[in-house]
C-alpha cells in the first residue's frame, strides 16, 4: 500500500470512528465539511430525516467570484462564514461539528472558527 492510500484509509476509519458517536437531528443538526485539493464543502445536514438544510462551497455562485483562489484557509474562512449566514437566516443557531475524519487544523479549523463568528454554536 503506498503513503496516500495509507492516509485515505486512516481518514475513513477516523470518519467512521466519529459518526458512530455523532449523529444530527432536527433540533440540533450537523455541520459536515468534505475538502479536496481545490475546493471546500460544507453542509448542514438533518439525519433523522436524511436531508440536507443548508450548504455552501467555494463551487456555488455566491462565492465563486469573490474569491482569488478556491483551496486555501481564507476560501475556507469564507464559506464558514456563508453557511453560517445562511444557517441563521433559516433559525438554525446550534449544530453539532463533523469534521469528517479530517484533522482539526489549517481549513478545516478556520471554516469552524468563521462559522462560529457567524452566529453559530458547537
Amino acid at each position: 500500500m503506498n503513503r496516500l492510500e495509507a492516509k485515505r484509509r486512516a481518514r475513513v476509519a477516523r470518519k467512521k470512528r466519529v459518526r458512530k458517536k455523532i449523529r444530527g437531528t432536527s433540533q440540533r443538526p450537523r455541520l459536515t465539511v468534505y475538502k479536496s485539493l481545490k475546493h471546500i464543502y460544507a453542509q448542514i445536514i438533518d439525519d433523522a430525516t436524511g436531508r440536507t438544510l443548508v450548504a455552501a462551497s467555494t463551487v456555488g455562485r455566491d462565492l465563486r467570484g469573490d474569491l482569488k483562489a478556491t483551496g486555501n484557509i481564507e476560501a475556507a474562512r469564507a464559506v464558514g462564514l456563508a453557511i453560517g449566514r445562511k444557517a441563521l437566516a433559516r433559525d438554525i443557531d446550534r449544530v453539532v461539528f463533523d469534521r469528517n475524519g479530517y484533522l482539526y487544523h489549517g481549513k478545516v479549523k478556520a471554516l469552524a472558527e468563521a462559522a462560529r463568528e457567524a452566529g453559530l454554536r458547537f
